[in-house]
């Protein structure tokens, strides 16, 4: 028999939120992967304003977004750039908010070249073009520095061989030592920083800063910009002394000079005692026996101005008698010169008397009587033909004028007042109208009685 039974219904599937699924697929990759070395090109390498650096790690068939925090990539040594060759463990996750494959590094390393051996070729390629390097900037370093100043670690063979070679070569010389860490984390910092504080007392005349040799690592302080810089900025000539001979750092490029050892950098800031004393004693004999010689030659030189000079009693003598042969003769010209200028002064006389100024005066009087006598004549001669023609123009006028025609009984006729038109045609007035009549003494008025044209 059989028993119907009720149909059963599936239960409905559980939707994830993308957040949930973002999680759930961050922990398996975090799960199944972890953390790896994973080798490839950098690409579109940039640093964002906190100082993370961003970038993309590719290979020929893929890539993969990448990010390293601050607090990692503060410690790398050298500085990415596109298309470099690295190696980077790191921690493989997923952007949840940009659903995105991502790397988070923990740490860098180029592949190849070594990270601290590629600082130090960008930081040295950096600091060339800049000029820090260049010849032309460099200083030469005293001759005799009467206080040295060396930066170096406190407790060390290198201060020691250092001190020593300075105390037996040139006892004279102060060394003043600024005692700094050498390698390891902060030891750059502190090196500048004694660089500056050395710089800062006046008595300090040239600067060895160095240490003894050991591997890249251990002298990796020295090639450090701010040592670099440090060295660039001070005061006085710095002779960097790191290492061995077969050592060469940044501080080496930027100094002024470049010893092989810490011994050879104090061979190098003073000289030696003994040597100096040869040469001061070499010195000396040269001088003092050029000193004979210039005396030889001026006692040389004094008999020959003495043989020169004679017996100087007869030379005063001469020159006494030169001398009052010299006053005679200066007397004689002085009275031939006084006789002649009085003769010449008595014909000047005579001269000026024959032409004073009493006649040239006469003679200008008499001139002006005669222009003015003629300048008389001339004026009644011009006055009597002006007051001819004078006469001549008035009878013309008087011929010209109506006042004359008047004065024969003739009259000018002005309609209205003596101020309206003068009437020449009599078919100009009408019956009745008002005429000025002007006479050749006064005025009438009248009205017309009758008018014929």
């Amino acid at each position: 028999m059989i028993r119907a039974g009720r149909a059963t219904t599936p239960a409905p599937p559980r939707v994830l939120s993308v957040s949930e699924l973002a999680v759930r697929i961050a922990g398996a990759l975090e799960a199944q992967v972890g953390r790896v070395w994973v080798g490839g090109e950098l690409s579109g390498v940039k640093r964002s304003g906190p100082g993370h650096l961003w970038f993309c790690l590719k290979d020929d068939a893929a890539q993969v977004d990448a990010v390293m925090f601050r607090g990692q990539n503060r410690a790398l040594p050298f500085q990415p750039s596109d298309g470099m060759d690295v190696l980077v463990y790191a921690r493989v996750g997923l952007w949840s908010d940009r659903g995105r494959l991502q790397l988070y590094v923990e740490h860098m390393e180029p592949r190849g070249l070594g990270a601290l051996r590629l600082a130090f070729e960008q930081l040295k390629a950096r600091l060339q073009a800049e000029g820090l390097f260049d010849e032309a900037r460099k200083r030469p370093l005293p001759a005799c520095p009467r206080t040295i100043g060396i930066v170096t670690a406190l407790h060390g063979a290198a201060v020691h061989d250092m001190r020593v070679t300075l105390r037996r070569r040139w006892p004279a010389a102060r060394v003043v030592v600024r005692p700094v860490r050498v390698q390891g984390e902060g030891a750059a910092a502190e090196i500048a920083e004694g660089i500056a504080d050395l710089c800062r007392l006046p008595e300090i005349e040239v600067l060895i800063v160095g240490r003894g040799g050991g591997s890249l690592e251990d002298l990796w302080a020295f090639n450090e910009e701010p040592v670099a810089r440090a060295i660039a900025a001070a005061r006085v000539p710095v002779v960097s002394a790191v290492g061995h001979e077969v050592d060469f750092t940044i501080a080496d490029f930027v100094a002024d000079a470049r010893a092989a050892t810490p011994t050879a950098a104090a061979q190098l800031v003073v000289p030696e005692r003994v040597a100096a004393a040869g040469q001061v004693g070499a010195a000396a004999a040269a001088l003092r026996l050029a000193l004979a010689r210039r005396m030889e030659r001026a006692r040389d030189g004094l008999a020959a101005l003495a043989r020169g000079l004679g017996d100087p009693r007869r030379r005063v003598t001469a020159q006494r008698l030169r001398l009052d042969d010299l006053g005679e003769r200066l007397g004689t010209a002085l009275s031939r010169r006084l006789a002649w200028d009085g003769r010449e002064l008595t014909a000047l006389a005579r001269r000026l008397e024959r032409s004073g100024p009493q006649e040239r005066v006469a003679a200008a009087r008499a001139r002006l009587v005669t222009q003015r006598d003629r300048l008389g004549f001339a004026m009644d001669v011009r006055a009597r033909e002006g007051r001819g023609a004078l006469a001549r123009l008035h009878g013309r006028l008087a011929a010209l004028s109506p006042l004359a025609c008047l004065a024969r009984g003739y009259a000018i006729v002005r309609r209205g007042g003596p101020d309206g038109p003068i009437v020449r045609d009599a078919a100009a007035l009408q019956r009745g109208a008002r005429v000025t009549l002007l006479l050749a003494r006064g005025r009438a008025t009248g009205r017309i009685e009758d008018v014929e044209t």
